[in-house]
């Protein structure tokens, strides 16, 4: 009985030794996994032309579509930066951006456009990234009348709550995943 509960002690002892060496040699690829970087010449090139930090541009594509150019969403968002059709035409006619929103989910268009449309966006909120977010999320018009609310906003620029829980979750979602993204791919992104 002795021997039998020693021998679990060294097997309990080294599953958790080996569980803890795999972790501390193998903690990037894990992290990578979870929060995988695709595209990233267009991202940074994107981002560039269009006055964008590329970590945020890289949080809102794993927020959004966890870099999976064919995905579609119950509200029929597409690719990676999950655009409406509507929304990429607009921004190709408005923008005169030299292509086709029919190319939404091809990888290099849904990021030229979305990082069209998330300028825009910083540009019309005066440069408040989470507000920018937000109507990234629910819509321009939605956050323009939140903050002209009190309840909503103190000063008409900046919004200190979010009414709409599901916006509230994904901006701060949007915001963490930039800072992972920073923190894990800083150094090759330079």
């Amino acid at each position: 009985m002795v021997i039998v509960l020693k021998k679990n002690k060294i097997i309990k002892f080294l599953i958790a030794a080996v569980i803890i060496a795999v972790l501390l040699f193998s903690v990037r690829p894990v992290i990578e996994a979870i929060f995988p970087l695709k595209y990233e010449e267009a991202i940074i090139n994107y981002s560039k032309e269009y006055s964008l930090d590329p970590y945020l541009v890289m949080g809102i594509i794993s927020a959004e579509s966890r870099f999976e150019e064919n995905a579609v969403s119950h509200k029929d968002a597409k690719g990676l930066m999950q655009l409406k059709e509507e929304t990429a035409q607009w921004c190709v006619e408005k923008f005169k951006i030299n292509t086709s929103h029919e190319k939404i989910y091809e990888p290099e268009t849904n990021i030229m456009i979305g990082c069209c449309y998330l300028s825009y966006l910083t540009e019309l909120f005066g440069g408040k990234i989470p507000t920018a977010i937000a109507a990234y999320n629910a819509g321009q018009g939605n956050v323009a009348e939140w903050l002209k609310n009190p309840e909503y906003s103190d000063d008409g620029q900046t919004l200190k709550s979010i009414p709409f829980p599901e916006t509230d979750t994904y901006v701060k979602k949007v915001l963490n995943r930039e800072k992972i993204y920073k923190k894990i791919y800083g150094a090759v992104t330079k």
